[in-house]
């Protein structure tokens, strides 16, 4: 069969095994995880990277480089709220009011956009949480806009039919913050203590690390280990979500392996022992988890689901930045789709909690393309190969920041990405074609193909194509119907 993919990457159960009623916090135990369908089918997703950080509308980091003498950051903290000794994270927050946030509008817009799942900052690093807390007073509830951000982006999350995700960046917290118990080196406020290192607001900033410690990303802070761990128990108990990320590697060895267990085992209860969650932390799965590769793709096939988080710009909003295009989004989401990946893409919010024009325009066009293309997107699996072109010659490729392949570059018009379902093989240009498309995979004696072709049609359009399957590649002629995007997506058929 032309469409048999490597056996992995095509099968949800591993070795025969079904998922137990019960998961222990052992490797052993992780593996007989399996992937639901509807992660698998779901290809797209959108994360609201947002919270009190986007008020100085600076861009990524505030909380952490606000603290570091000479940034910009701190230059322009120092101009707008003055000395972070006497101003600092914690008089921020009250500032972040989300007064034009409207998660229910947000939400149709992103369904519309071709969304199946929805993902919400439940902490950054600042350590300021944007759920209900019973355990933690610097939260969302308590503080800024005194809301329960988690708990009104799930309901208009569940209204729109999509699958609701939360993403915790709490196990870095307890390093990243160290930079608040400084003090100025230079100038008039040399040596004066900045307010992260009173006492009084330990429960934000953080207790003092050992300096040695301070160059991991993780603490080996053993008291951090369980305040973590009691934090985001609560997160899952609370909220219980279908997707639960962390900003790291799994978390502290057997305390997140103890997390991850607990939150598979509470999903299973919750879904009448059917297991629904998905858990994307930073590393490779081994079949235990959702790998998640942070700006990056994977460089082939994984025999394992898997998920790309990015952003259209910075992480957090930053006045006059610049965002990814609708169409080099499609680009990023059909190279992740060919590889067994899906994309999570973070949508950048204002302060105040709406979108640009700009960036709404962008979101819109994200649906129109997938209104048009989806067919080849959605609930499909990956082929014999993941793509062709110039783009899949390792001496082309340039590495990722966080792993992988980086998840912005240029793509020509013979790169050529496939996924297929239901019997179909679809394959997208990657950029507009010059002229006529030759697909090297599809030629008759090509080792991929054992079928001939019974018919090639342009997805989104009722133009009848003229193609030819020749010894080396199926030849299509340009479409005179050709789009307006720069991926273009062809349904392949086969002789039976």
């Amino acid at each position: 069969m032309a469409f048999s993919v490597i056996a992995n990457a095509q099968t949800q159960k591993k070795d025969g095994k079904s998922s137990p009623k019960t998961f222990v916090p052992t490797d052993e135990s992780l593996r007989n995880y399996q992937y639901p369908d509807w992660f698998r089918d779901a290809k797209f997703g959108i994360w609201s990277h947002w919270g009190p950080q986007a008020v100085p509308r600076q861009g990524d980091w505030y909380a952490k480089n606000m603290y570091i003498q000479g940034s910009n950051q701190n230059k322009y903290h120092v101009a707008t709220y003055g000395t972070p000794s006497k101003f600092g994270y914690k008089d921020i927050i009250p500032l972040w009011k989300a007064e034009k946030w409207n998660p229910e509008e947000l939400m149709a817009l992103y369904r519309k956009a071709g969304a199946k799942y929805f993902v919400t900052m439940g902490s950054h690093h600042d350590n300021f949480f944007l759920w209900n807390s019973k355990v933690h007073k610097w939260n969302s509830v308590n503080m800024g806009p005194k809301k329960d951000v988690v708990g009104l982006w799930q309901k208009a999350a569940k209204k729109e039919g999509l699958r609701f995700g939360v993403s915790e960046h709490l196990a870095a917290s307890f390093n990243w913050f160290q930079v608040s118990h400084g003090a100025d080196k230079t100038g008039r406020f040399t040596g004066v203590a900045y307010d992260g290192r009173n006492q009084k607001y330990a429960d934000l900033y953080q207790l003092p690390a050992d300096s040695a410690d301070m160059k991991e990303w993780l603490t080996n802070n053993p008291a951090w280990h369980k305040q973590w761990l009691k934090y985001v128990s609560e997160l899952i108990d609370n909220y219980h979500p279908d997707l639960l990320y962390s900003d790291s590697k799994v978390p502290f060895g057997d305390i997140g392996k103890t997390m991850v267990a607990h939150y598979y085992n509470q999903d299973i209860i919750k879904n009448k022992g059917k297991l629904q969650a998905v858990y994307t932390p930073k590393e490779p799965s081994e079949g235990k988890w959702a790998q998640d590769v942070e700006r990056g793709v994977l460089d082939s096939i994984s025999p394992f689901p898997w998920q790309t988080d990015t952003s259209i710009g910075d992480w957090y909003y930053r006045t006059g930045q610049q965002y990814k295009s609708a169409n080099e989004i499609a680009q990023l989401l059909v190279d992740i789709v060919s590889k067994n990946g899906n994309l999570l893409i973070n949508v950048v919010q204002t302060p105040e909690g709406d979108l640009e024009p700009d960036v709404v325009k962008i979101v819109t066009e994200i649906g129109d393309w997938m209104k048009l293309n989806g067919e080849g997107i959605y609930a499909t699996r990956p082929w014999k190969i993941y793509g062709e072109g110039p783009s899949t010659i390792k001496s082309n490729q340039k590495k990722g920041t966080f792993g992988g392949l980086t998840d912005t570059r240029d793509y020509q018009s013979n790169d050529i990405r496939y996924t297929t379902k239901d019997g179909q093989l679809f394959a997208f240009c990657l950029n507009v074609p010059e002229g006529n498309i030759r697909i090297n995979a599809l030629g008759r004696n090509s080792k991929y193909t054992d079928q001939a072709i019974a018919a090639v049609s342009l997805l989104g359009s009722k133009e009848k194509l003229q193609w030819t399957q020749e010894d080396d590649a199926l030849v299509i002629t340009k479409p005179a119907d050709d789009p307006r995007w720069m991926v273009t997506g062809f349904r392949i058929e086969f002789k039976k």
